[in-house]
């Protein structure tokens, strides 16, 4: 057996490395909630998870007040009944993005554990498809960045061998979208990959105007143009476009992606290991998508999803948006474009705890 004996959970504060914005938003900072678990055979595992700038005070009082408590005594091999006792344990709060983001933390450390006692690769012990995923850039997407740097950040992308870029739109006039948007494919030609992402800043009736507009420049996908809750909303908008809609971000169970891929109103997944509970309901999701042959382009915490996206058949992309760089040791491994899956046993983040410590505040 390998028996929970302690477990805690901490929150530190990660500076962003770069300003970014998008329509409705921008990114204050990573508040980034810990669990540290040790078990009766001398392992140790470490998850995590994040929010934007603010909640995550509240997800470390829940772990802390309720959930990791009822670690203790647990066999950490049973990953499934961990996560199902844990998360079912608070049913009032069951569903939702606190619960989720402490889930999601608790279930990447029962990982951790899993692949480090098999000594294998999370990409592996998740699946192991392949050892390498396409990469796309955000970075040099946000919207307050000029028309002129949108098209120098899509070429210095381009230059290192990547094969798509994301831009955010949302600006008060879709003619600004729409010349932003010209001006990098002119500059990227016909072989980038151009995806967009309007934060759920979009009526049905504006994405479906939006999505139009932009049908001329070929884009790879339409990210988030509606709220995460309009099931319907995102439904009619991609039966109205041959652009695919992506979503999934905002989105904070299995059964909501249920829902989407039921209703065809996704095109492209993108499950967020933390927003959605951890990896055990991630890799539920994704192979949901497989059986509805819609790939999976998880969002952010490239860390971990570019493991869990070199597990599974349908994994088509890993966003590029470094956020951890300032408490690793190392960082994603990048070759002709792609990301490389880490090889080392466990969740393949190589942590700098002297760093985080510097950075804890709770």
């Amino acid at each position: 057996m390998s028996i929970i004996t302690s477990a805690e959970a901490f929150l530190i504060d990660i500076p962003v490395e770069t300003v970014r914005t998008d329509s409705v938003q921008a990114f204050l900072k990573q508040e980034t909630p810990f669990v540290r678990i040790k078990t009766d055979d001398g392992l140790e595992g470490v998850g995590y998870s994040y929010t934007i700038g603010t909640g995550g005070t509240a997800v470390l009082a829940m772990l802390r007040d309720y959930l990791v408590p009822k670690l203790i005594g647990m066999d950490s091999r049973n990953v499934e009944k961990v996560w199902n006792e844990i998360y079912y344990s608070t049913r009032a709060t069951e569903t939702g993005a606190i619960s989720s983001l402490a889930m999601a933390a608790i279930d990447t450390a029962i990982w951790d554990l899993k692949c480090k006692r098999a000594n294998q690769s999370l990409a592996v012990v998740a699946g192991g498809f392949r050892d390498r995923v396409p990469l796309y850039d955000t970075e040099g997407g946000w919207l307050h960045l000029t028309t002129e740097e949108l098209v120098a950040g899509a070429k210095a992308s381009q230059a290192k061998g990547w094969p798509g870029v994301k831009l955010k739109v949302g600006k008060p006039n879709v003619h600004e979208d729409v010349e932003r948007l010209v001006a990098v494919r002119a500059e990227v030609g016909n072989k980038m990959h151009i995806m967009v992402d309007a934060n759920t800043s979009f009526t049905v009736a504006e994405a479906k105007r939006r999505a139009q507009a932009f049908e001329p420049i070929d884009l790879f996908w339409f990210e988030e143009p509606l709220p995460a809750d309009d099931v319907t909303g995102h439904a009619a908008l991609a039966k109205s476009t041959s652009i695919p809609v992506a979503v999934g971000e905002t989105m904070y169970s299995a059964m909501q992606f249920q829902q989407y891929l039921h209703q065809e109103a996704v095109g492209i997944v993108q499950v967020d290991v933390a927003r959605v509970g951890g990896i055990t309901p991630w890799l539920k999701v994704a192979h949901m998508a497989e059986a509805f042959n819609v790939k999976v382009c998880p969002h952010f915490l490239m860390e971990i999803h570019v493991s869990l996206t070199a597990a599974i058949p349908n994994g088509l992309y890993v966003e590029h948006i470094p956020q951890l760089r300032g408490i690793t040791h190392t960082q994603m491994k990048i070759e002709n474009g792609h990301a490389i899956a880490p090889t080392t046993p466990g969740l393949g983040i190589d942590w700098n705890f002297d760093a985080i410590e510097g950075l804890r505040i709770s």
